[in-house]
């Protein structure tokens, strides 16, 4: 028996540098420093997409999207989330919402929410308040409070498409 519902569980890390463009939750955020990765490093829908994936027992977003590729390299990464979306929907479920935050020291991410919240909606096919997300700091406290880096959690909830 499959049960109906399933959730998930995304973690994602990036390096904070200079000569780098600040992607997070899909949108552009102005800052002196933005991420490194082999993508654009949006932590952001990294996390959210391992959650969604690993809800569907997918893998993660490496085995998917592997950094040894150079297909990959510097791909916006709006374009995996949705990539993401297509697979859970092939294996039989449905999306049903998410819950994320971002842990960084700075910008100020809160007035932006409401932003990444619509775009990150729009990619997965989800009404916005089906997209929770939140912003906090770790207090000045390892890498994040170091500001050497952000990391962003994220759970998701799905449901088998045969059960709704």
């Amino acid at each position: 028996m499959k049960i109906p519902f399933r959730t998930g569980f995304g973690y994602d890390v990036h390096r904070l540098e200079p000569g780098y463009d600040l992607w997070l939750g899909g949108i552009k955020i102005p800052h002196e420093l933005g991420l490194e990765g082999h993508s654009d490093a949006d932590v952001l829908l990294h996390a959210v997409c391992d959650a969604l994936l690993g809800a569907a027992a997918l893998g993660d977003i490496g085995v998917h999207f592997p950094p040894s590729d150079m297909q990959y390299k510097g791909i916006d990464s709006k374009i995996l989330l949705e990539r993401v979306c297509q697979l859970v929907r092939e294996a039989g479920y449905e999306l049903g919402n998410i819950d994320a935050t971002i842990a960084a020291e700075a910008p100020k991410l809160n007035p932006h929410i409401p932003q990444m919240r619509q775009v990150m909606a729009g990619i997965m096919g989800l009404e916005v308040e089906a997209i929770s997300l939140k912003a906090t700091t770790s207090e000045r406290l390892g890498f994040v409070g170091r500001s050497e880096g952000m990391a962003a959690y994220a759970t998701a909830l799905i449901a088998l498409r045969e059960a709704l």
